[in-house]
């Protein structure tokens, strides 16, 4: 076991302090940890946290430096301020309560600015008939949120996790997802947003870790959206707000405090057809979403001092994906890696690979290469063996260029 490997791995058996743990009653009540509530916007985390495992979004991760995104805000966005990734999507959530009469913020917790704060303030300013809480029901929630934008409502509903949206799939799926198609074009629930985090966190275990897009992308009739960081969420997020479809916005949750970015105060819109060209490169091209992103970005520095021109690609949408962009990529480098944190079999990468191949079979140097995570549930103490990092992605673009 490689040193670094092993002291992550430690690290993760060690328990957190008792001043950490949350207990409400008992004799260790005195114990208890500050209420997220207490936690200012401004507050940072760091490696050395004392706080990163007691609360759900430190950076628990491998990201354990923080993220910028490599893209700068166009400038008729118009003036910038320093954001991480909740404050960009309390933002955008902000500006859709203001600018839209009917818009409304609703799930568990939310009212009190939700366990990741996305939604702090937002009842003090915009009411609690339009900023509410819900019972702990995700399928009631997804339930209330396709009838009210039925019935004309701008529906942002928040479900807290997503290992926690499956109660709520046959309310996404069968319902919003069919309802324009059903009616011939005659209604629809378009106006709703699922918000969602998403993803690996550093201590989530099974079911705080997951990553769901797979399962709703072979669903017809959505939007499915993952931003890499704060300007791309503030941007993507308005955008499905008020996108006449219905949208899932998953939030990686190992960012929230750690992406950080300069990103426009006021409202701007982005495409939700459109992937990123984050740099250009000669002879691998790399793909991810979200998260990996950033791990693919570090390999692609690793790699480069070997001779190993990657060119990366950030999707930021799952439904629709941006086939063109990608495959234009693979007819120059000629080699094509897919990455993404959930497990390998019948996840999206398979749907990239299985594209690309149609589309560049004459231009491939070499079999794409999937890096994900295995096929196993999500695990806690091995979660660092389990992530798809830059030394396995580093190792599969060198395979790839040596072919």
């Amino acid at each position: 076991m490689a040193p670094h490997a092993a002291s992550r791995f430690l690290s993760l058996l060690t328990p957190a302090p008792l001043s950490r743990v949350c207990l409400n009653r008992g004799p260790l009540a005195s114990f208890r940890a500050p209420s997220l509530a207490s936690v200012p916007l401004h507050a940072t985390w760091g490696p050395n946290s004392s706080q990163k495992r007691g609360f759900a979004h430190g950076p628990g991760t491998d990201l354990t430096v923080a993220c910028r995104t490599s893209t700068s805000p166009r400038p008729d966005h118009g003036p910038t301020t320093s954001m991480n990734l909740f404050t960009a999507i309390n933002s955008a959530m902000h500006i859709a309560l203001e600018t839209d009469p009917t818009a409304c913020v609703f799930g568990e917790d939310v009212a009190f600015g939700g366990v990741f704060r996305c939604s702090v303030d937002l009842r003090d300013k915009f009411g609690h008939h339009r900023v509410f809480n819900t019972p702990l029901s995700e399928q009631g929630i997804a339930g209330m949120a396709v009838g009210m934008a039925a019935v004309g409502y701008t529906a942002i509903a928040e479900i807290q996790f997503g290992d926690y949206i499956f109660p709520a799939f046959d309310q996404i799926v069968n319902e919003a997802a069919k309802f324009r198609y059903r009616s011939g074009n005659n209604w629809n629930c378009g106006k709703v947003t699922f918000r969602s985090s998403w993803g690996a966190v550093g201590h989530g275990g099974l079911y705080h870790s997951q990553s769901p897009e797979a399962f709703f992308a072979h669903a017809a009739g959505l939007k499915i959206v993952i931003p890499r960081g704060p300007y791309q969420a503030k941007g993507l997020l308005l955008s499905c707000i008020r996108d006449e479809n219905p949208c899932l916005f998953f939030e990686p949750k190992a960012l929230y405090r750690v992406a950080t970015d300069e990103v426009p105060t006021g409202d701007y819109m982005l495409d939700l057809s459109k992937a990123d060209v984050l740099k250009e490169g000669e002879h691998v091209t790399a793909v991810a979403w979200g998260t990996q992103v950033h791990r693919v970005l570090r390999a692609a520095e690793l790699v480069a001092a070997e001779g190993v021109s990657v060119e990366v690609i950030d999707l930021q949408t799952i439904a629709p994906w941006d086939v063109d962009t990608v495959a234009a990529s693979v007819r120059k480098t000629g080699r094509l890696l897919v990455s993404h944190e959930a497990q390998q079999t019948m996840g999206f990468a398979a749907e990239v690979a299985a594209a690309i191949q149609e589309k560049c079979f004459f231009s491939l140097e070499a079999p794409i290469k999937r890096v994900t995570g295995y096929d196993t549930p999500f695990p806690l103490a091995y979660e660092p063996f389990y992530l798809p990092n830059e030394w396995k992605l580093a190792d599969a673009m060198r395979e790839l260029k040596a072919h």
